[in-house]
This record gives C-alpha cells, structure tokens and sequence, in this order.
C-alpha cells in the first residue's frame, strides 16, 4: 500500500489517499471493482445500469458496503438522452442513499435537480461531461467538482474534441471547483502531468480492465494486455444517437466502420451488432473477444499484466513520485546560474 503522495481538494472532497478516481464501467462496475479501487486508496463507482432489476443493484451496493469494509463508495448516475432510460433514476438514487453512499458521480443533461436532490441527502456529486462550456454549467448548477473527458476517453467521450491535457489548463483557469480529467491517463507521469496542469485527480478508465478484480474472462484481459497504441478505434461518428463510441478493435468494430463507410447512419442498419448485452455475454463472460462493441482507450496499451488493483494504484503512485524527482532534477540553481 503506498503512502499518500498528493494532497488536493479531490482528496480531501472523497476523503480518499491518492487523486485517483476509477471509471463506472458499463457490465464491469460491480461491488469487487469498486470496492478494490477504494481500498487501494482512489474511489469508484457501481454503474446501477449494469444490473437488470433495482433489487440486484440493491444487494450490490450490500456487498460493496461489506467488502469495503465501511469505507465510503460512489454510484454512477446516469442522465440519459434516450427516452425512457431514466425510468429507475430516482430508484436508483433512492436505493443508493439508503445504502449511506453520499458520493456519486452525475453523467448527462441538465443535473441541476438530481445535484440537489443528492445534496439534499448531505451527499456530493461531481459531474462528468465533455466540454467546457458544460463543466460551466454543472458548475452554475451545484457539483461539487467536474470531470473532464479528453477526445481518448475510452467508452463514450461525447463532444469531445480536445485531449485531456490540452482541456485541463484551460478548464482549471475557469472553473472553481475541483477538476478531474480523464482520458489517455494511464501511468504516474499522466498523473503528474494532469496535476500540473491545474487538475487536482484524474478519472482512469481503460487502464484498470486489466485488473485481477474484473470480473470478466482470462481472455479478454489477455487481449486487453496485448494491446498497443494503436488497438482502439472511435466509431458513430456523428451517426449514432449516443455519438462518438471509442472501442477495441474487433471484428465487431471493424464491421461497424465497414457499415459507416458505406454509407449507413440509422440505429437499426448497426442493432445486431451493437444492441443489448452482447459485449457482456460474448466478450466478458465467454471469452469471445471479437464479438461486442467493447468500450477501451489507448490507455489500455499501459496495462502489461494481470494485477490487483492495489498493485496498480501502487505503481502509479510509485511512476508519479519518480516524474516529480525527474523534474526536480531539471531545476536550474538560479543562485549559481
């Protein structure tokens, strides 16, 4: 377990030992995920739109707690843009807050009400979005720190056009509250480096699917291992009505592409390709890597074994500590200069 090495408002806000938060990763975000991410010292969140019943996500969150032993957790909530997705909002809120989470991270349009009702409850929110000019606004609305997604989000990075360290300074000169980025970050230097840049925590996401504590097959986080630079790709494009969709590089996206370049653009022309559980059936549960839209960054090129998550926040920790020394290292005396 690694010391704390940072101190920032993101640290004192989540009361947690590293600037370090962990994605809510759709059909991965479970209580062995999140509650290993807390006890490694960051914080992380269940994703309530993993489970089909409000009664699963009910006894997860029991489990969370258990394994956690005690320490606080967050929950994901999502505001969709797809009609009917928000049906079980506020069960899920309601489940959450009953379970003693007050951390949750917000995702979506307008969040002003659900901010409120979270405060209201005496919980915190920190608002993920794409663009600046949103961050402003959930700010005007009442969260209590922003994420910030750069173009190589993995997952769905929306609007995003910038890069992560290229938003971070700009975003750190107007904002007030705390700022996470996300996006690309995958070793203690991106840390270093966010930090530096007027962050006060980055989001990780890509970088952690390799962790003993998913839950998903040995070959997936094979294939998440082997995977270089290059091995995500962004589809949907201004095609799809959930937008930009960065994924692994798979049959399944290749004929996404395919399907794109020829010219299609309505939802149904890609359904028995994207829709439903088929990257939970057929990647994280069979194995079967070609099949499903798998949602992966070029942080995942960083994820060179299989290891607990408590070995990876400790190698981060450990990356970040050398970058700093290095910098240090490159001061000039301006005594003696």
């Amino acid at each position: 377990m690694h010391l704390p090495v940072f101190r920032t408002r993101l640290t004192d806000l989540f009361g947690i030992r590293h600037p370090i938060l962990a994605g809510g990763l759709m059909w991965l975000s479970d209580a062995r995920y999140v509650a290993a991410v807390v006890r490694a010292g960051g914080m992380a969140f269940l994703t309530p739109r993993s489970f089909a019943e409000p009664d699963g996500f009910a006894r997860e969150l029991e489990k969370c707690r258990e394994l956690t032993g005690g320490l606080p957790f967050g929950v994901n909530l999502n505001v969709s843009k797809v009609e009917g997705h928000n049906l079980r909002l506020e069960a899920w809120l309601e489940l959450s807050l009953r379970a003693g989470v007050r951390h949750f991270e917000t995702v979506g349009r307008a969040p002003g009400d659900l901010i409120h009702r979270i405060h209201a409850a005496g919980g915190i929110a920190i608002h993920k979005c794409p663009l600046l000019r949103h961050a402003l606004n959930a700010e005007r609305a009442g969260a209590d720190a922003i994420c910030l997604i750069g173009v190589e989000a993995g997952g769905h990075p929306g609007a995003a056009q910038l890069g992560s360290l290229v938003v971070a300074p700009m975003a750190a000169r107007q904002l007030s509250v705390p700022l996470v980025v996300a996006g690309g970050i995958g070793t203690g230097e991106s840390l270093l480096a966010a930090l530096a840049s007027g962050a006060e925590g980055v989001l990780l996401g890509s970088r952690l699917l390799a962790a003993a504590e998913i839950w998903a097959h040995p070959a997936y986080k094979a294939r998440i291992v082997a995977a270089a630079q290059d091995s995500s790709v962004v589809t949907f494009a201004g095609t799809h009505p959930m937008g930009a969709w960065r994924v692994l590089e798979n049959a399944t996206s290749r004929e996404v592409l395919r399907r794109e370049a020829a010219g299609a653009r309505d939802h149904a022309e890609f359904a028995d390709l994207v829709g439903g559980t088929r990257s939970r059936d057929h990647a994280y549960r069979d194995g079967d890597v070609e099949r499903g839209m798998l949602s992966c960054g070029p942080a995942a090129a960083f994820c060179d074994v299989v290891e607990p998550m408590e070995a990876i926040f400790d190698r981060l920790m450990t990356e970040a500590v050398a970058a700093r020394r290095r910098l240090a290292g490159l001061t000039l005396d301006m005594v003696s200069a």
